[in-house]
């Protein structure tokens, strides 16, 4: 649920600023163990933490992909909802890096700014975001993106 509901003139105010910080979110190993089983992507670095342990990261740690589709729930308690908002759409990437490996009981937290925000027709606006996801604790960030939103009004 969105924190709070603007104007498009008061989200177009928003570009270029920095928003608050999303709140901290744990990555936990039944997590990453459940990722792995509904993707079927169960690579011993994300599911076995023995065989992890002598990896070069010393024990199991997130998929990048599970961070990155953990966006939509963490932008959901920044980003203010566009009045009359009828739905938003996931409409892609521009750029995605995962920079850094998040280790299984770590906590994560985006930060989101505005990039861009632009009517593409009636009741539809497009709103490009910059996001830096941060590992407590870590100097190097797990992921940075660059997100396209659709919001139909």
């Amino acid at each position: 649920m969105h924190n709070r509901t603007v104007t498009a003139e008061e989200l177009r105010a928003l570009v270029g600023k920095d928003l608050e910080p999303s709140p901290w979110l744990l990555l936990d190993q039944e997590r990453i163990s459940a990722f792995a089983e509904v993707t079927e992507d169960r690579q011993f670095i994300h599911v076995d933490a023995e065989k992890a342990k002598a990896s070069p990261f010393g024990g199991t740690i997130a998929h990048g992909l599970l961070t990155l589709s953990m966006l939509p729930s963490l932008i959901e308690k920044t980003l203010p909802a566009l009045e009359g908002m009828k739905a938003s759409v996931n409409y892609g990437y521009n750029k995605i890096r995962f920079l850094a490996p998040v280790r299984s009981g770590k906590r994560v937290q985006a930060k989101f700014v505005i990039a861009e925000f632009s009517e593409t027709g009636p009741g539809r606006y497009q709103i490009i975001t910059n996001i830096t996801v941060e590992i407590e604790g870590e100097d190097k960030p797990a992921l940075i993106a660059e997100w396209i939103s659709m919001v139909l009004v």
